[in-house]
């Protein structure tokens, strides 16, 4: 076996090119068998196998760096340098990343997995080396799916003005290229790519500039008319007007055309671009079919190419249903996403209505913004986007939707803890970072019937920009509370009887113990671990009741106190983090009120540290936040009391 006598860079470049094909074809079937077991991003990285192959045969990492933008495609490049025996641990507790990670290996120089940023951080490093005295090449490798994102262009325009030894390699896997084009595109690449060509033009260049006088005239002459050539064979070529150097398109997956065309690069002394297509899901027949579906995917049969279905409902799927039902109530309703229409639940939404659909690419600032303008209209747009992926629209919902009033609905899938992505894809800062925005409601929910709930009272009851909250996870059990309307800054109050009506509720004083009383408040994507501890609770003689915080903001503090002052003891339990967030707030609000203040408290939320791999139970236990742990924190409160109050 061939892959398996990999263990860097040096060793992949011994291998004989006739061989190469049978290496593909090894790194293949090692990644369906992984992501078989362990899910994970099967389709990107099975359309790249060729292309990381020639990347590393050509160019010295980690001399020269190669940046993967958002790095869900970096599966190859793991198991080529030096990876190899750690895979079957990918996206597992204590396992690999699934994205490319600075601790893990010298081959990795960015912790990535948001979109749109290798051509900056590459900038930045090369112009960093430069200073240096280095002149290593630096690649990033970028898909036509980040180059919807505006930090992609905003690299480019740098790029172009700065960076001699920057090449930006652009996985294009959808477009497709008639083959005249393609034939015209590859002969004007031939030309413009080889060394003669480019020295040609650095010696005319040069004896231009030294010309005294008629410089200034001839010199402006000359790059007329290489602008207006470039014009008429490069129409329309965005990379060439930027100032690069353009080659392709090339065939992604022959790997001797790649390696010509990067040895091509490596010779030249401005930045290029190298245009390659590939297919998705290549390989694998079912990911070939349907590349979306096998994108981001859990565990699956790899032998059939099917995914395990679950009896359970996800927030994601109620919302999907529900925006549909909405939808067909109020023509005024809208649905927005960054790319994600599958992951967001507004697949079906773009198919009964397209019209009303939009997808903006990977630019979640503009499809904020863009929202704010639906508003302006008349409209009511629902904006969902990853609570990951939301981070990067902060200063959109400050000033183009809070600040005037916009009556947005920002639906944040994927709150609190995100299985298997790691650190990049946990949604726990979205509390901290939005609640001090002015004239913006923010809810969280637990249950399906409470997100139906709260995405009617955010369409029909509220006129400024609500944003809505849930988790990547089935919804929890049902109480008659959560089908209740909304009340502005008031949470849902769940009683033992509520949740356990079959369980006895005689409390008698244990073995001299007074009755104490606990109240677990908690934010909705906390509540399924909240039920399961309080239940615990309850058969251990120990009353506890819940209260589900629907508003993070308006919160009503007067409604708060009341119930919280019937409880011996209160728990917070948020699943976002801790500092500036909503039950360290809430805490720090009991002790300044004198019925309160005396009240034995204890805050349970994220820490200040990001999250490895792992899945729900496993980040949540190791930020002290699984079921036993709230069960333990509660006991402690129970167990702090005298035996006589």
């Amino acid at each position: 076996m061939l892959l398996s006598s990999i263990s860097s860079p040096d060793d992949l470049k011994k291998i004989p090119e006739k061989q190469l094909s049978q290496l593909a074809s090894e790194i293949r079937a090692r990644i369906i068998d992984v992501v078989g077991n362990n899910g994970g991003h099967l389709a990107s990285n099975l359309g790249v196998v060729e292309l990381t192959i020639a990347l590393h045969r050509v160019f010295d990492s980690p001399r020269d760096a190669i940046v993967w933008d958002v790095s869900h495609q970096s599966y190859p490049h793991k198991m080529l340098t030096g990876r190899y025996k750690d895979f079957s641990s990918i996206r597992l507790k204590n396992g690999i990343s699934g994205f490319t990670r600075i601790s893990e290996s010298i081959h990795d120089y960015f912790d990535a997995g948001h979109a749109s940023s290798s051509i900056s951080s590459a900038l930045g490093l090369l112009a960093s080396w430069k200073l240096q005295g280095r002149n290593d090449k630096v690649v990033a490798v970028i898909g036509d799916g980040a180059l919807t994102g505006g930090m992609a262009f905003e690299g480019l325009s740098h790029a172009g003005q700065l960076a001699e030894n920057l090449i930006v390699v652009v996985n294009d896997n959808q477009m497709s290229i008639s083959k005249n084009v393609g034939s015209l595109s590859r002969h004007l690449t031939r030309l413009t790519m080889t060394g003669g060509y480019q020295g040609f033009r650095r010696r005319i260049d040069g004896i231009v500039e030294r010309i005294p006088l008629v410089n200034r005239y001839l010199g402006k002459l000359i790059f007329r008319m290489k602008r207006g050539i470039k014009g008429i064979f490069f129409a329309n070529n965005f990379f060439v007007e930027m100032g690069f150097e353009y080659a392709g398109p090339l065939n992604g997956h022959n790997i001797s055309e790649l390696e010509k065309f990067f040895e091509k690069a490596k010779k030249i002394r401005k930045p290029v671009v190298i245009h390659v297509m590939t297919k998705k899901g290549k390989g694998y027949s079912p990911a070939e079919m349907n590349p979306s579906a096998f994108h981001g995917i859990g565990p699956f049969n790899t032998s059939e190419g099917t995914v395990e279905k679950y009896d359970s409902m996800s927030f994601t799927q109620v919302f999907s249903d529900k925006i549909v039902s909405m939808a067909e109530k109020d023509s005024r309703i809208l649905a927005i996403t960054a790319a994600m229409s599958k992951g967001t639940g507004l697949d079906a939404f773009s198919r009964k209505y397209p019209e009303r659909f939009f997808d903006v690419g990977i630019a979640e600032e503009h499809a904020v913004t863009f929202a704010g303008g639906l508003a302006a209209g008349g409209s009511i747009p629902f904006c969902a986007i990853y609570s990951t992926f939301m981070q990067r629209a902060i200063d959109q919902i400050l000033m183009d939707v809070a600040l005037p009033k916009r009556h947005v609905v920002l639906c944040l899938d994927r709150a609190g803890a995100v299985p298997s992505d790691g650190e990049t894809h946990q949604g726990i800062f979205d509390i901290s970072l939005m609640r001090s925005i002015p004239n913006l409601t923010m809810m969280t929910v637990a249950s399906r019937n409470d997100l139906e709930a709260c995405l009617e009272w955010a369409a029909w009851k509220c006129s400024g920009p609500v944003a809505i909250r849930w988790p990547k996870m089935s919804c929890s059990s049902e109480i008659p509370g959560f089908s209740s309307e909304p009340e502005p800054g008031r949470g849902v109050h769940v009683k033992c009887e509520d949740y356990a009506p079959s369980v006895s509720l005689d409390f008698e004083e244990d073995a001299g113990k007074a009755f104490v009383k606990i109240l677990i408040v908690c934010t909705g994507g906390m509540y399924s671990e909240v039920l399961t501890a309080a239940r615990r609770l309850l058969l251990g003689g120990v009353r506890t009741d819940i209260y589900s915080l629907r508003f993070i903001k308006p919160f009503d503090a007067e409604y708060f106190y009341a119930i919280a002052e019937r409880y011996d003891g209160v728990v917070f339990v948020e699943d976002g983090v801790e500092t500036g967030g909503m039950c360290q707030w809430i805490e720090s609000l009991m002790k300044k009120n004198p019925l309160l203040m005396n009240k034995r408290t204890k805050v349970l939320a994220f820490p200040d540290r990001f999250l490895p791999n792992g899945n729900r139970e496993d980040i949540l236990c190791s930020a002290g936040l699984g079921s036993q742990q709230i069960f333990e924190s509660c006991m402690e409160i129970y167990t702090s009391f005298d035996e006589k109050k």
